[in-house]
């Protein structure tokens, strides 16, 4: 049994810190926040591969974990129907698979208010001081720590987050409060919706308490909006006393007037499916849409991993089962090669590669979102193709495209 370190209490940490204990490592877990995370984030869009890491995490994997839908549909502006594409998925929430993996933990083992200061290694050890004074040691260290982890910018300073010049709101809204031609229309399913230089998509995920029954579930949306990083970012990440969060505004300080000009441009411009759910959100927020690549993700005995390593755009729906594929394959070779460099060197070959994949497949659906608005009018026929594609390329299942290097179509090369 082996001590190991993981930083950052997230899914991706949790994926890890749960699957190593079941190992039988001796496994703590250094979250900085302080209090539930739940609440963070919203969709979540499930694959066979994160089915597979929950398993390995311990958990049960039934009709619980989210809601299943059948089939994709894109909406044009008049709310009409521009396209179909049957698909089988089970959406989940950020917060059920949240509640599931914390659970699972024992919370002795979970230290929250950690802030990480400083870490070091040396042949044998990694340490890291926490900035309450705070001191911990382990043969590896695991760092999950999200976007801009504290670990990486000890070990990899020059790996830094690129904005990629839009921004996406986001939340959700309760079926209840829909009218029954959004439910009839909309509800059930992959929902597009693209106005020019833009994009719109949503799903159904589970309610308050994990509630999946009809009638008590919400509608997760994500809408992606052009914004330049020197004036409309900066404008959107200023609270309405005027405080700038450069990192991220929290959700409650999303300005009351940007949520306002979001709403109006939404009856202008969406379906009026998506104007309704927008209008009836009641703490929409706002993210600024980035990527991470790395060229390296492993530093002796400290390995890096989900955000941390790689962050795709959100369009590419693989972030959290990306996630649990690293905590299994980390968990894999540490079981093979025993708490050594070696067995996170290995690590590190067999997804170096694959991270980088996502995050190219990420930014090419990034590309063709941002290419929309570039083409001036389209007729209906053009519209129905463009709608096509994006249903059949977003947040599809793409294990098979990274096993073969295909993440991004040979004729984007």
């Amino acid at each position: 049994m082996a001590k190991i370190l993981v930083i950052g209490g997230s899914l991706g940490g949790l994926f890890a810190a749960n699957i190593l204990l079941r190992q039988g490592h001796d496994v703590t877990l250094l979250e900085k926040a302080v209090g539930s995370l739940d609440g963070r984030g919203a969709g979540i869009v499930t694959h066979d591969a994160l089915a597979d890491a929950l398993r390995e995490a311990g958990i049960t994997v039934d009709e619980t974990l989210g809601v299943s839908v059948t089939k994709r549909v894109t909406l044009g502006a008049d709310g009409a129907s521009l396209g179909e594409m049957p698909l089988n998925q089970v959406l989940t929430s950020w917060s059920r698979l949240y509640h599931l993996l914390k659970e699972n933990f024992p919370k002795e083992r979970y230290l929250q208010g950690k802030n990480v200061k400083s870490v070091t290694q040396d042949a044998n050890t990694v340490s890291v001081t926490c900035e309450d004074g705070s001191n911990y040691q382990a043969e590896l260290l695991i760092a999950s720590d999200g976007i801009r982890s504290a670990v990486r910018a000890h070990v990899a300073p020059e790996i830094q987050p690129e904005y990629a010049g839009y921004i996406a709101w986001r939340g959700v809204c309760d079926e209840s409060h829909l009218s029954k031609y959004t439910l009839d229309t909309l509800f059930n399913y992959f929902g597009f919706c693209l106005p020019n230089g833009e994009q719109m998509l949503g799903y159904p995920v589970a309610g308050s308490g994990n509630d999946t029954r009809p009638g008590h579930r919400r509608y997760n949306f994500v809408w992606y909006r052009p914004a330049s990083e020197e004036d409309e970012l900066v404008k959107l990440l200023t609270d309405a006393d005027g405080q700038y969060y450069p990192t991220g505004i929290p959700p409650l300080k999303v300005s009351w007037k940007h949520i306002a000009e979001m709403r109006k441009a939404a009856r202008e411009i969406l379906a009026p499916q998506y104007a309704e759910i927008l209008e009836k959100t009641g703490l929409p927020f706002l993210q600024a849409i980035y990527d991470v690549r790395s060229e390296q993700i492993v530093f002796g005995r400290i390995a890096l991993m989900g955000d941390a390593a790689f962050v795709g755009r959100p369009h590419v729906g693989m972030g959290v089962t990306k996630a649990g594929d690293e905590a299994m394959v980390i968990a894999k070779h540490i079981a093979a090669l025993g708490p050594t460099p070696a067995a996170l060197e290995a690590y590190g070959k067999e997804r170096l590669a694959l991270g980088q994949q996502v995050v190219a497949r990420a930014q090419y659906l990034g590309r063709y979102m941002q290419a929309q608005g570039s083409k001036g009018e389209r007729d209906s026929n053009s519209l129905k193709r463009n709608a096509d594609t994006v249903m059949a390329e977003t947040a599809i299942d793409i294990s098979t495209l990274l096993a073969e290097g295909k993440a991004v179509p040979d004729s984007v090369h």
